[in-house]
């Protein structure tokens, strides 16, 4: 198993390159599953939740291989033959994304067999509304043995109204709706850049999708669809970590590619907190202050602050001057950091969905175990500016969602490496 070891103190500068949306990513790759043929998506972040993606597809009988040498970013998908519509147990208990294949298979093959993700380490995450949304298209759902089961002759397109905001659950019914008899309006739908981009693949395939990045998304129905060839918008969570990278640090550090229009909430936040933020050569430059300031942070659906970035923000309120409160809105178990980052020197108080977090004017190395992926996030990011050496286990975490991030933090100049860890 590996570990990241850092040592903190030095200030980041230069450029770094963001990676394809790892929350893109997943439901395009499932939505292959529509339309025969080869689609090849470019820009696709090599990460194990990614990897695992492609196995679920594997599993049910397509071709799904990550391409090798200059074209690694590139991903292929070949349907063709039988398809055997199942998510297994074992793949899905370890991404719940896995669940994105959903939508697609009962659409396009008239029934899926999906397991039950169950919860995680951030929240249980249900997911009734992907099948009250499935059940207003006409499907008829059965949960048996720890498992979905959907059938439908034929989706017909219907009202959806979502009881919550959810973002799969937007994905995976807007993917079952493309293929749907009709046309089908869905309310309270999730606005996130990641289902504009879903959209934008499903309606280069040949579907009819509108309103995508808006409460109100409106499917026209259509017989077929056809593979594509698409390159993945920038991850903006990644871009938003290594904006807060360079502001914990004391650097001064271009994020290239990461799109403002993406960032708007983090960016208002990282000003509040001090930090000259400038867009500029196709990415966002960060500044650090001499000190930064204390700001508050709620977390909601987009566009506003979001969930994802929580815990990078806290790591850089524990050495802001003042007192920070940041409330959670989202996750009910989405502070698991903060006992390790105590464990670093910070000083923080949990009431409830609040942590008040008071700026302590240094941390001090210490070993730390990552509990999640943005967790893992934020004790790398609190590594950077503590005294002495940090050390992160369990740092497989990290690989779910952030691409090789030791080796673009050392590339701007940060003393960190990844170490096996012994037996």
């Amino acid at each position: 198993m590996d570990k990241i070891v850092m040592k903190g103190g030095t200030a980041l500068h230069g450029e770094v390159e963001v990676s394809g949306a790892k929350n893109a990513a997943l439901p395009i790759l499932a939505s292959a599953l529509l339309a025969d043929g080869t689609t090849t998506f470019r820009n696709v972040p090599d990460l194990a939740d990614v990897a695992t993606m492609l196995e679920v597809l594997r599993t049910m009988g397509c071709e799904a291989a990550r391409l090798t040498g200059k074209k690694a970013d590139t991903c292929e998908i070949s349907i063709a033959g039988t398809i055997t519509p199942e998510a297994p147990y074992e793949l899905v208990k370890t991404m719940r994304a896995s669940v994105l294949v959903l939508g697609p298979l009962v659409a396009r093959f008239g029934r899926a067999r999906v397991s039950m993700p169950g919860g995680c380490a951030i929240g249980a995450r249900p997911i009734d509304q992907h099948l009250k949304g499935l059940k207003a298209l006409g499907a008829d759902i059965h949960l048996t043995e720890g498992y979905v089961e959907a059938r439908a002759k034929q989706l017909k397109g219907g009202m959806v109204n979502f009881d919550v905001i959810t973002v799969t659950g937007t994905e995976n019914v807007m993917m079952a709706a493309v293929l749907a008899k009709g046309r089908t309006v869905m309310e309270n739908c999730a606005r996130e850049p990641e289902v504009e981009e879903l959209a934008r693949v499903l309606n280069k395939m040949g579907a009819k999708v509108e309103g995508a990045g808006t409460s109100v998304i409106t499917i026209e129905g259509v017989e077929s669809l056809n593979p594509v060839d698409h390159a993945i918008l920038p991850d903006r969570i990644e871009a938003g970590t290594l904006l807060v990278a360079a502001a914990i640090s004391g650097g001064n550090v271009l994020v290239k590619h990461a799109r403002p229009e993406h960032l708007d909430a983090v960016m208002d936040k990282l000003r509040e907190a001090g930090c000259t933020l400038t867009v500029e050569d196709g990415g966002i430059r960060c500044k650090a202050p001499r000190s930064l300031k204390s700001v508050n942070i709620t977390t909601t659906e987009h566009p506003g602050f979001p969930t994802d970035m929580q815990a990078q923000l806290m790591a850089l309120m524990t050495v802001s001057h003042g007192t920070s409160v940041i409330s959670e809105n989202i996750f009910e178990n989405r502070f698991m950091h903060v006992p390790e980052l105590h464990r670093l020197g910070a000083d923080i108080t949990i009431q409830g969905h609040t942590a008040v977090v008071k700026g302590v004017k240094k941390l001090s190395g210490a070993p730390v175990m990552a509990t999640d992926l943005r967790a893992s996030a934020s004790l790398i990011l609190a590594g950077l500016v503590a005294d002495g050496q940090t050390e992160v286990s369990r740092v497989y975490h990290l690989d779910r969602g952030y691409e090789r991030l030791e080796r673009k933090l050392r590339g701007l100049g940060a003393e960190i490496r990844r170490v096996k860890e012994r037996a």
